[in-house]
């Protein structure tokens, strides 16, 4: 293993009244952009011209309202007659509801939609939301989909979890499989930590963060997990790294851009056996690293129905070199690589 020391983060606020309500009526301040950029995948497919027409409405989340319009921007360069009606307010929560009663034709939002949308939309239509993933999220940009970490105490001598692992931590269902785990001597650690409880770290229902821990690492397909007794939950995401910072054995998680005291980031491994992928720039960026998070576009389309034409070339575009060329431009999220956009282009037909 390598160690990679980085500093400790400055602390970010929770966000004001009046920042929020600007975020629902201009959308959220754009953040400076990391130093780095990632480099488009080379193997992403060129857009194939179509020109299209047609007339949309949509919705996002408060941090897509810039990267949306860019998108149909570019893409009218190719159809002039398409247009995108996006107006405020901007929240997925808001554009999710309006999916389910029929108002939208398509939602921007900044993480999977929670189980209360899809349950809503089920009730309404007797299938699933179409969720299309379209662009990664950033590395560790505070409020704009930065990746989660899982992490410990400085002084702990652990390395890497397993998803295994850590559903046997966290979890009262175990879907994964192992018996569950309570101490660190189970994970392995000899001496003085051989008997040492773990003391559990997050975020309390619902949280977006929360939600998609669960979602990654405590359900497997089928089968949604749930959390045991005993967790320490904090009701925001703020003070988790500075808990695991003051205990020993401690064990947390939090997106990456709140880590503003010195811990100990986690690699994990999403199959047992099997690699470890640590949390860096890099790992995130090539979409190696199992807890790096996505943006996604909601349709309503009936399985083995098509999307209206202009909507699916708009998509199509999105997907392409050029679309994600579009993001790049942003600075602020990550493009997908080749076989995520090949991956969601599947979703189209289905």
């Amino acid at each position: 293993m390598v160690e990679l020391l980085a500093p400790v983060l400055p602390t970010n606020k929770p966000q004001t009244d009046a920042q929020a309500e600007e975020g629902r009526t201009k959308g959220r301040a754009l953040p400076t952009p990391e130093i780095l950029q990632p480099a488009l995948d080379a193997v992403l497919p060129a857009y194939v011209p179509k020109a299209v027409t047609g007339k949309f409405k949509a919705a996002a989340s408060d941090v897509l309202p810039g990267l949306v319009r860019m998108w149909v921007k570019a893409f009218q360069k190719y159809s002039p007659g398409f247009d995108l009606d996006l107006e405020p307010p901007y929240a997925g929560s808001l554009g999710a509801t309006e999916l389910v009663k029929g108002q939208l034709d398509m939602v921007f939002v900044s993480r999977e939609l929670r189980p209360d949308d899809i349950t809503g939309f089920r009730a309404q239509y007797n299938y699933d939301p179409l969720s299309v993933p379209i662009s990664g999220g950033s590395y560790r940009h505070f409020g704009f989909l930065d990746a989660v970490g899982f992490f410990v105490h400085q002084d702990n001598p652990i390395e890497s979890l397993s998803f295994a692992q850590l559903d046997a931590i966290l979890s009262s269902t175990r879907h994964r499989g192992p018996a569950e785990i309570t101490t660190w001597g189970q994970l392995g650690l000899t001496g003085e930590w051989a008997n040492k409880p773990i003391h559990i770290y997050g975020v309390k229902p619902w949280n977006g963060f929360e939600e998609f821990v669960r979602q990654r690492v405590l359900s497997i397909p089928g089968k949604r997990g749930e959390w045991r007794d005993g967790i320490t939950f904090d009701t925001v995401v703020f003070p988790i790294a500075g808990r695991v910072a003051n205990d020993p054995y401690g064990i947390g998680y939090a997106g990456l851009a709140y880590l503003d005291a010195p811990v100990k980031l986690l690699a994990l491994a999403p199959q047992s056996p099997g690699p470890t992928i640590a949390p860096t720039y890099e790992n995130v960026a090539r979409a190696e690293y199992p807890l790096s998070l996505l943006i996604y576009l909601n349709l309503n389309k009936a399985p083995g129905k098509p999307l209206p034409p202009a909507l699916e070339e708009f998509l199509r575009f999105i997907l392409s070199r050029e679309g994600q060329q579009v993001v790049l431009d942003e600075r602020i999220f990550i493009p997908l690589r080749a076989s995520q956009a090949a991956a969601s282009l599947t979703l189209l037909t289905k």
